[in-house]
């Protein structure tokens, strides 16, 4: 029987034997995983995407949906409404925008921000590449504070999400720590063309400047999507709005609230009824009924006529007419704020509730929606005779029966287009540029879209 056990000398060299097999091997996978991560890109492969290939930066995922979600998204709560007294429309907001216009040209002499590759959603919890980039994207604008410290893991950690939550709220985005599509387009807007962005935004202030200020009037900033009612010289209120969606933009105007409308009917403007009613009671007939609507014949106030008699896809805007009755289901809600104007808008309340509370809120066919909008008309009637009483605007409520109020003192308003500001603690706040109003390198940024946002609301018929 042949004696098998391992002397001591046989036992080094056979321990030597393997060792030299594993690192033969290893250092092979390791040449392997080396051609893999550095070999250059090949010749049909786009020279600006070449990082799609490397492991991490994948195919785009913006679906929002993992098998296994490392870490729960929290809830966004919009709180997006502006801190403090100061009114956009003043001279202390251009002392705080030059302060800005200072800060981003620091930066952007400094050669500006790193651009952050690919398109793939990055999320709290994540090993990627390009977490190192993000974390110097966010310390140039002070969301990420301290400096590298030389070298930077790949983990998405808890601190760089807080960083990437600030950056978020700073460009009313919807808070949620991921690097989602919205998010990177952001974040990748060029430190010269934020600069750009302020001095522009700083010339449209500049320009409500231009006369003198009224002891009381009324700011909608559309981007922003509020309000701000404003009385000797200091914000008073400040309220969420609706605006006009894609094509049905909200103008920017000068105009004067001259009268509030209690229980108002709604009378369909001819643009809305062509091209939004007519074509759904070709499929919808019973929507009518279903919404209070009347048909009238050549003006508002024409002779009611039989809905079923017309033929809705060849139907004329100029001559039937549409006017909705007051009441709970009537889109202009419970008051209207008349402001005649060429564009034919104004503001009001709504049924629709709940999109106030949603951050990108263009829903609109181009009036102006107001969140507690019974908070607002009481301010707006408060120096009226009889509107004294903080009550008055309730117990009309109360009441149900429709009250027109003829302002003595009428109110100026003003719609603005403000996409860049700063506030006195130093921030710097940006928004989408939802018009397309700010030159080209912002539209990409604008259709972004972000996949666990609100669906928009069906139907869109309201002013």
């Amino acid at each position: 029987m042949q004696d098998v056990t391992p002397t001591p000398r046989k036992a080094a060299n056979c321990l030597a034997r393997v060792l030299s097999i594993r690192l033969q091997r290893a250092g092979a996978a390791a040449l392997i995983v080396a051609t893999m991560v550095f070999a250059p890109p090949s010749s049909n492969a786009g020279s600006d995407t070449w990082w799609d290939g490397i492991q991490g930066f994948g195919t785009p995922d913006f679906s929002g949906k993992r098998t296994t979600e490392r870490t729960p998204i929290k809830p966004d709560v919009v709180n997006d409404l502006r801190p403090g007294a100061v009114p956009y429309r003043s001279e202390e907001m251009i002392a705080f925008i030059d302060k800005a216009i200072v800060q981003y040209q620091a930066i952007a002499n400094k050669g500006g921000w790193p651009q952050i590759p690919g398109n793939r959603m990055m999320r709290p919890g994540d090993d990627d590449e390009r977490v190192p980039l993000l974390r110097r994207r966010l310390r140039a604008t002070g969301e990420l504070k301290g400096s590298s410290s030389g070298f930077e893991d790949y983990n998405f950690d808890s601190t760089t999400e807080e960083a990437v939550r600030r950056f978020q709220e700073r460009h009313g985005l919807r808070v949620s720590g991921r690097v989602d599509q919205p998010t990177l387009a952001a974040l990748n807007v060029r430190a010269e063309e934020r600069l750009k962005q302020l001095e522009i935004n700083r010339q449209r202030i500049f320009a409500l400047l231009q006369q003198p200020i009224e002891e009381r009037y009324v700011l909608v900033n559309a981007p922003a999507f509020q309000l701000e009612a404003v009385e000797r010289y200091e914000v008073a209120q400040r309220h969420r709005v609706v605006v006009g969606r894609h094509q049905r933009e909200t103008p920017e105007l000068r105009a004067t609230i001259k009268a509030l409308n209690f229980f108002p009917h709604w009378r369909v403007p001819d643009s809305v009824a062509k091209l939004d009613v007519f074509p759904r009671l070709v499929k919808e007939p019973e929507y009518l009924e279903k919404e209070k609507i009347r048909v009238v014949m050549n003006d508002f106030n024409g002779p009611e006529i039989d809905a079923t008699a017309i033929d809705w896809s060849t139907a004329d805007s100029s001559k039937v007419k549409l006017r909705q009755d007051p009441g709970p289901q009537n889109a202009l809600g419970l008051v209207r704020i008349d402001m005649q104007n060429e564009h034919g808008v104004y503001m009001h309340d709504t049924p629709l509730k709940t999109l106030f509370d949603q951050r990108a809120r263009a829903f609109s066919a181009g009036c102006v929606r107001v969140q507690d909008v019974f908070k607002f008309v009481s301010w707006i009637a408060k120096y009226e005779p009889g509107w004294e009483n903080p009550g008055q605007v309730d117990a009309v409520i109360e009441g149900g029966l429709p009250v027109d109020l003829q302002l003595t003192r009428p109110i100026p308003v003003y719609f603005a287009y403000i996409t860049a500001w700063a506030e006195e603690n130093g921030s710097v706040q940006f928004r989408t540029d939802i018009y397309n109003r700010d030159g080209q390198p912002f539209a990409e940024a604008a259709k972004a879209v972000d996949p666990d946002a609100p669906p928009p609301p069906s139907g869109g018929l309201a002013p």
